[in-house]
């Protein structure tokens, strides 16, 4: 019996041990090698896995291999290293390959007894001859051809005698049943492609609804766990294990809802798409899916593997809320996470006095975890605290650091602020100067670290990536709900010392900060972390505040009833100047539409009609339809500091291709953000910097040279590698554009062999 557990699978299962249809429980995980193990795979695992573990029973890691072109030996050794750093240990590691001889047997059974037969029509006629669900499918011309005729083509097909394409084999079944499953599916297609297991020895496969209950049946699986989408394919499922048998034990296939998880998106196309258009770093940037990701985000196995507990097994799909994920980040690492010190962007304070002792014992973890452990933090006349905790004009509750308040030294001493002695060029406070008083009652505590023995460090501060919790609703674009701050790269941040020697994938709290983990990117002397995840989630306010009815004074004077187009046409017809730039944007060569959209309101009107002035009309009315109300995100035009002469720099800069792709955007919404020229943006600016065509070429044939093999399969027809190609190469060359990525790849799959 399931201990401690309560849901429909296990239900069935101790109801199958009871009517002795079963005496043990066999599961297995199916994952097809074409991409990498996301969350939502990571929630099937644990149904598949617990379901063993708890029956005492067994579950296999078996790889669905029977679609060459999309499969590669780099995601079969992804998959299992994901499985057991999840911390399960498979029964047996098995791979449908290794059943090609078996289903083939089974394959002539079934057109011996009339129940398959080879089939001539194209992939299209087949869907065509099919029906609709509202009219029954009709019969194949090559329907009744008889067994020896269908023996003799099947095993032409086996033999490799035809092209792709060329005929399939089908099962025979009922072309008027409701279910299109059932009407006559496809068992085999011909693919002339190498198999990284079989080699070149197949050049049918077989397809994933014949495969798969038959690798099922031949492993012995009870238990056949399922998402459920695949709820329509268990009357075939059935049907094959009930014509292929008999079978014992006999399994049967059960569907559970998949996880669907807010702020994310879960369909490989649009992983793929998201590492091939360099919207992320690769497939394991930590702001994906991914479980690869998630390792190097910091979040652990163990919080994952509560996570999934918590949300539970259910038979109806729901979108389940980020923050039982984040809780459970957040819980593991509170327990787990020894504490330190480190501040993000340093100001620099002078103290004067008698600071005591020159180092104090500092605890790793707090009295309430009760793990032991501490380490020696040094105290010197010179520290660090964030700018955050500083105020010029601090209001009455403010408990962190001001002229003339008194704070407490995280660990140390208290200060008074006294002075300031530096700003930068913005008016921010660079350098302070306080004393050293005694304890005071009531004071607030700050983390700092000790300025003469910090180590710096590169902090990447990672955000969910997508802004909207659902963002593949409504059919339109998922990529236009990006999140173009969802990493926050700080170069400036200070750390204690200790931190100078933490490995690779060790995790901390920082004190007040956050929690992060050292990145593999950490060389010797070079710390890079990475934010797992905040200390709080700081959004529940700022959400509960957007919640508010905020009075519209534009809305109280529109009636309800009219379209956007209406009030736009009306503005003009009130305003002249409206109207003269509505003439003036088509006199550019704007669409009526176009034009109509940029002269709805002054603020977008005179913004467009001032940098055209510099050229480029279309390409300015393009960024400001398309991209910037992304870049502005919910912000009025009049709010944004954005200017004519910084966005026709930015413009130009674009027109010239000197800055490209998601880089541009990227520099559009710091722009927005800071006021800054695009030339001023730094990092992302520079990060956008076109690279020749030739130097892109030399960059892509390094990587090439570094994976051989990959690119010799690649060249061959497995077009599955194209996104590992692609996020190999932005990867190491941040600042190309992945549409040339893409191309150059193209004409280097015709020409280039290492």
């Amino acid at each position: 019996m399931a201990a401690e557990r309560n849901d429909f699978i296990r239900d069935i299962i101790d109801e199958d041990l009871r009517t002795k249809r079963h005496t043990r429980v066999a599961t297995r995980f199916p994952p097809e090698p074409n991409g990498y193990l996301h969350i939502g795979h990571a929630k099937a695992i644990c149904v598949d896995f617990g379901v063993a573990r708890d029956y005492q029973g067994t579950c296999n890691l078996r790889y669905d291999d029977t679609n060459p072109t999309k499969e590669d030996v780099e995601y079969v050794e992804s998959i299992e290293r994901d499985v057991r750093w999840l911390g399960f240990e498979p029964s047996a590691v098995l791979f449908s390959a290794d059943y090609f001889p078996k289903m083939y047997e089974l394959a002539e059974r079934l057109v011996r007894e009339g129940k398959a037969y080879v089939d001539d029509l194209s992939d299209e006629q087949i869907r065509e001859y099919r029906g609709t669900l509202s009219e029954p499918g009709k019969p194949s011309p090559f329907r009744d051809r008889s067994v020896d005729e269908n023996l003799a083509l099947l095993r032409k097909m086996k033999a490799g005698e035809f092209p792709d394409g060329a005929c399939v084999l089908r099962a025979k079944i009922d072309l008027a049943s409701p279910n299109m499953k059932m009407r006559d599916p496809l068992l085999y297609r011909i693919r002339h492609a190498h198999h990284h297991r079989t080699g070149d020895q197949w050049v049918i496969y077989p397809m994933y609804d014949y495969a798969h209950p038959l690798e099922d049946a031949i492993e012995g699986i009870t238990h056949s766990i399922c998402t459920l989408e695949f709820e329509n394919n268990r009357e075939l499922y059935d049907w094959v294990i009930e014509n292929t048998g008999p079978w014992s034990p006999r399994p049967r296939q059960y569907e559970f809802a998949r996880l669907a998880l807010e702020y994310t998106v879960m369909s490989k196309r649009k992983l793929r798409q998201l590492v091939e258009d360099g919207h992320v770093r690769g497939w394991d940037d930590p702001r994906m899916p991914t479980l690869a990701a998630l390792r190097r985000r910091g979040y652990s196995p163990e919080a994952i593997r509560t996570f999934c507990d918590m949300i539970g097994v259910a038979k109806a799909n729901s979108m389940v809320d980020i923050g039982k994920l984040e809780y459970c980040v957040r819980d593991d690492l509170n327990q787990n996470a020894p504490r330190a010190l480190g501040v993000l962007r340093p100001v620099e304070v002078e103290v004067t006095g008698d600071v005591g002792a020159s180092e104090v014992d500092a605890p790793y973890f707090p009295p309430d975890v009760g793990k032991p452990g501490s380490r020696k933090l040094a105290v010197g006349a010179r520290i660090f605290i964030d700018r955050d905790d500083w105020s010029d004009n601090p209001p009455a509750d403010w408990k962190r650091l001001a002229l003339g308040r008194t704070v407490r030294l995280r660990h140390g001493y208290c200060i008074t602020a006294d002075e300031v002695v530096a700003r930068d060029h913005d008016g921010n406070v660079t350098k302070l100067r306080a004393h050293v008083v005694e304890a005071a009652k009531g004071a607030g505590v700050i983390h700092w670290v000790d300025a003469a023995t910090s180590v710096p460090a590169e902090v990447r501060l990672y955000e969910r990536l997508f802004k909207v919790p659902k963002p593949e609703e409504g059919g339109g674009d998922f990529l236009e709900h990006l999140d173009p701050h969802s990493l926050e790269v700080v170069t400036t941040a200070r750390l204690e010392k200790s931190l100078a020697s933490a490995p690779v994938g060790s995790r901390w709290q920082l004190e007040r900060v956050g929690y992060f983990i050292v990145d593999e990117d950490t060389k010797p002397g070079s710390l890079v972390l990475n934010r797992i995840i905040t200390l709080r989630d700081e959004r529940i306010a700022v959400a509960a505040a957007a919640t508010e009815k905020k009075e519209n004074v534009k809305a109280k004077t529109r009636p309800k009833s009219k379209s956007p187009q209406e009030y736009r046409a009306e503005a003009r017809a009130r305003d002249a100047e409206l109207a003269a730039a509505y003439a003036n944007a088509q006199s550019l060569g704007l669409s009526a539409d176009h034009a109509d959209l940029l002269t709805g309101d002054r603020e977008t009107a005179s913004l467009f009609t001032e940098t055209a002035k510099a050229g480029n009309a279309e390409l300015v009315a393009k960024w400001m339809i398309n991209e910037l109300p992304r870049a502005l995100g919910g912000k009025e035009l009049a709010d944004a500091k954005l200017d004519a002469p910084r966005f026709a720099e930015f413009i130009a800069l674009v027109a010239d291709g000197k800055l490209t792709g998601s880089a541009a955007k990227t520099v559009l919404a710091e722009m927005v953000a800071t006021g800054k020229k695009a030339s001023e943006v730094g990092a992302a600016a520079s990060a956008g910097q076109a690279i020749s065509p030739a130097e892109l070429e030399s960059k892509i044939e390094a990587v090439i040279r570094g994976n051989v093999d990959k690119w010799n399969q690649y060249r061959a027809g497995k077009d599955g590698l194209r996104g590992f190609f692609v996020g190999q190469v932005m990867k190491s060359t941040p600042n190309a554009d992945a549409a040339a990525v893409n191309t150059t790849l193209d004409k280097l799959r015709a020409t280039f062999s290492p």
